[in-house]
This record gives C-alpha cells, sequence and structure tokens, in this order.
C-alpha cells in the first residue's frame, strides 16, 4: 500500500498566511513571532456531503422557504441577531477574556430550554461542575440544558446527532480538535478543519450553533479570516473590563442588517439588558463642561445619544500627542486639520485627547460635527448648551454634508428632553415637514457651525 506523503508548512497563527519556511515577521498581518509549524498530508479529504441536494437546479425551481427564527429571551442579542437565531445556522461570538461571551452563552441557553427544546452546552474549556456553580450564580437551571465536557470534534457531534438539540453552543472552538488534522489544538488548521465540519453538520441537519471565540491581544479572533468566511453571523463583545456596560455588535449577518448593536450591563448575577443605552450613556454628564458634545449616532437600526468628550491643551514638548478612545484615530487628526485650515482654529499645536463617555465605539461619518464641535468647545473653553445635540459630515473643504435617517436621530433627542439641533442644511431642506418640537439649525460648513454655537 502507497503511504500517504507528508510535510511542514508554517501558518502564522494571527491571520492564517502559510509559509514553506518560518518567518519572524509575518507579511500579512505584521505579527512577530506568529509562525508555528503544521503538519499537512498529501492525502484528499472528503469533508462529507453538506447540502441534501446533490444535483445542480434552477433558481426558478427552488421552493421558497419561509424564514424561521427562535428567540433567545434576550431582548438585545435578538435584536443583533435580526429577531433571533436561524435553525442551522453558525454564530461565532468573540471579545476578550472575561468580557462576558460564556456568561451571555449560558444565559441564552437556558432560555431557548425554558421553552420545550433540548439544548447542548459544550464546554472545552470547563468541568461541568464548573459550569453548574457558574449557573447557580446566575440563578438558571432547566431539565432541558444539556453540559457536555469534551473538546474532540467527532465526539461532540456523535452527542449532537444523539441528543438532537434545537441548539448548540461550543465553547471555545479554539479548544476543539480534530483526529482527522495532524496538528495541536487552538491552530489555524484545527480551528478551519473543526469549524468546517461543524457547520457541514449545522446546514445538513438544521442544528443552530454558536462558537465561541478568544481573542488575540490586537482584539481579532483567532484565525479571523478562516472563521468569519465560514459563518453565517458574527458577533463582537466591545468594551473593556473595567467598564460596566458590555456592547454586542455584529460585522457580519447574513439572516440580517450588519452594524446593530445590543447593549448589556455586567452585574453580579450576569448581563442584563439595558433598554435606554441612551439614558445610561448620558446620565454622568457633566453640566457647563467645556468640550463636552452630544451625538446622535446610529448603529445599525438603532439611533443612540452618546457623549464625545475633547480635552485641548497646550502641547509640552515638541510633537503635540494625541489620544483617541471609542474614535478613530486617524479621523479625529483629519477634523483637527479641517478646523485649523478652515475655520482658523490653532489647533495643530495642541495635545488633544478625545474620549466616547461609556466605552461605547463610534464609527460613522455623522459623529464629525460632534468631534469637530467638541474640539472647538475645549479649545475656546466654551461650553455647548446642554439641550443641543449636533450630527452632521465634514469634508476636507470644511462643508457640512447630508447624512441618513434624520428622523430617528431627531425623535431620539427629543424623547431624552433636547431642544436645540445643529444639523446639514441640506438634510434640513429635505424635511418637509419636521414631526418633531426641536428647533432646528442648518449649517452649510464647519465656521457656520461654530459661529452658532459659540
Amino acid at each position: 500500500m502507497k503511504k500517504s506523503k507528508r510535510q511542514s508548512q508554517y501558518v502564522c497563527q494571527g491571520c492564517g498566511n502559510s509559509s514553506p519556511r518560518w518567518l519572524g515577521k509575518c507579511p500579512a498581518c505584521g505579527e512577530w513571532n506568529s509562525y508555528v509549524e503544521e503538519r499537512v498530508s498529501s492525502e484528499k479529504r472528503g469533508h462529507g456531503r453538506m447540502l441534501r441536494n446533490s444535483t445542480s437546479i434552477a433558481i426558478t425551481q427552488i421552493e421558497s422557504a419561509k424564514e424561521e427564527r427562535i428567540g433567545t429571551g434576550i431582548g438585545e442579542l435578538d435584536r443583533v441577531l435580526g429577531g433571533g437565531f436561524v435553525p442551522g445556522s453558525l454564530v461565532l461570538v468573540g471579545g476578550d477574556p472575561g468580557i462576558g461571551k460564556s456568561t451571555l452563552a449560558l444565559d441564552m441557553v437556558n432560555n431557548v430550554s425554558l421553552s420545550k427544546m433540548s439544548v447542548l452546552y459544550v464546554t472545552g474549556e470547563e468541568s461541568p461542575e464548573q459550569v453548574k456553580m457558574r449557573a447557580e450564580r446566575m440563578g438558571v437551571g432547566s431539565d432541558g440544558l444539556f453540559v457536555f465536557a469534551e473538546t474532540s470534534v467527532e465526539n461532540i457531534l456523535d452527542e449532537i446527532v444523539k441528543l438532537s438539540p434545537k441548539l448548540a453552543v461550543i465553547d471555545s472552538i479554539q479548544t476543539i480538535y480534530t483526529e482527522d488534522f495532524p496538528s495541536a489544538p487552538g491552530s489555524v488548521g484545527q480551528i478551519r478543519e473543526s469549524a468546517a465540519k461543524i457547520m457541514q453538520y449545522a446546514k445538513a441537519n438544521g442544528t443552530a450553533i454558536f462558537l465561541i471565540g478568544h481573542v488575540t491581544k490586537e482584539g481579532t479572533i483567532a484565525g479571523p479570516k478562516v472563521l468569519e468566511h465560514l459563518v453565517d453571523t458574527v458577533l463582537y463583545f466591545e468594551g473593556g473590563r473595567e467598564h460596566p456596560y458590555r456592547i454586542l455588535r455584529a460585522i457580519k449577518n447574513r439572516f440580517g442588517s450588519t452594524n446593530e448593536i445590543g447593549v448589556f450591563e455586567m452585574h453580579e448575577s450576569g448581563l442584563e439588558e439595558v433598554k435606554s443605552p441612551s439614558e445610561i450613556f448620558l446620565s454622568e454628564r457633566p453640566a457647563n463642561a467645556s468640550g463636552s458634545v452630544v451625538v446622535p449616532s446610529l448603529e445599525g437600526t438603532r439611533p443612540i445619544l452618546v457623549e464625545i468628550q475633547a480635552l485641548v491643551s497646550p502641547c509640552n514638548f515638541g510633537v503635540p500627542r494625541r489620544t483617541t478612545i471609542g474614535l478613530d484615530y486617524n479621523r479625529v487628526s483629519l477634523l483637527a486639520a479641517v478646523l485649523e485650515k478652515r475655520a482658523g482654529l490653532r489647533i495643530s499645536g495642541q495635545d488633544i485627547f478625545m474620549n466616547v463617555a461609556g466605552g461605547v465605539r463610534i464609527e460613522e461619518p455623522a459623529i464629525d460635527l460632534g468631534i469637530s464641535t467638541s474640539l472647538a468647545s475645549s479649545l475656546l473653553n466654551r461650553p455647548v448648551e446642554s439641550d443641543v445635540v449636533v450630527f452632521g459630515e465634514i469634508g476636507l473643504a470644511g462643508e457640512v454634508r447630508g447624512v441618513s435617517q434624520v428622523e430617528l436621530r431627531l425623535k431620539e433627542a427629543e424623547k431624552l428632553g433636547f431642544r436645540k439641533c445643529v444639523l446639514p442644511r441640506i438634510n434640513l431642506e429635505r424635511l418637509k415637514r419636521p414631526d418633531t418640537d426641536i428647533s432646528l439649525i442648518g449649517v452649510g460648513s464647519i465656521e457656520k457651525a461654530i459661529e452658532v454655537l459659540f
């Protein structure tokens, strides 16, 4: 019998890039000392048949199936998923250690099991007794919730076949291995092969499976390109452990909108939903403080009011400092240059520190006017009125450009008691009959905005 040939390759554990020899620095992601030797076989291994149909069919002959969704019993999680999880879907949940991934997963499977559905919680890091201790602390427990401590994909799938659960959670994918691949658990090769087998079973049998994933020191899930391409939905936990609030964001969703967020607060008994995030983020806003501006940001389909804070101070060294938390560093530097060039504010030689209160990260262009306003407020040491919100995108010429979903932003601001809004002039002109009691001020340039506010 002809023996199979085996050879080695070196794979980056950060991005999955492979090389025939060891490299000190990965040319793809720039990570140092991330290449690990993995044994590969020249044998062709079949992964089995993923779908029931083995022949091609015209799309016009395919019967459309009604999309079925099952609620998790957690409103914020259902919002991020698009209304609940879809049977047969594969969902990846990532985040820093201790941020609440396992807590959320255990709460979810408990809620689903209470609706007379069998669910399976596979733990590769804890013993069943440790999971029980956490469950007692959270006050969860159901006869339909089964716990299985195992790290072999083959044994896990055998247990799922025997139990036939509606939902399964695997915590975590980095601890799982398949006997068909000669590599250590947690390596990119093992993650790829294990996730592929799990995906094939989920698609063929209609069991929804949640994978818990660890993140690297850069904040990305190990083997991100492999996992994110395989799964249907990718959810990321944001917010450091020093903050009580956790943001769950969907960055990929084949069954719903992306960039939808859910807000949770960490308590001793676990994660609790935050029904009104805007009130929470603004609850400790200082009164009459320069550099503080409220912006209605749109996260997916949800408007959230956030406080943007800026501190502009004289530079004590030759090179000014730029520090941002929750905002894009390059965007802040660009807007500071626009203020210098178009509005005549001498800000380039100043130290700039910016923060989004509450630990949330905001990236949409509509917050540009809020960033610029907070910088000008801190530089001039003039506070913005406490009942004012601002939003709008700013171009390099200093023009204030229009944004989307103006009505949703205004309704959220009015609900929390704000009485004045500075917004792009083009958005104001397109509002035929503003259904709001907020005083609207349209501006076409950053110079005009500063003139109105200060």
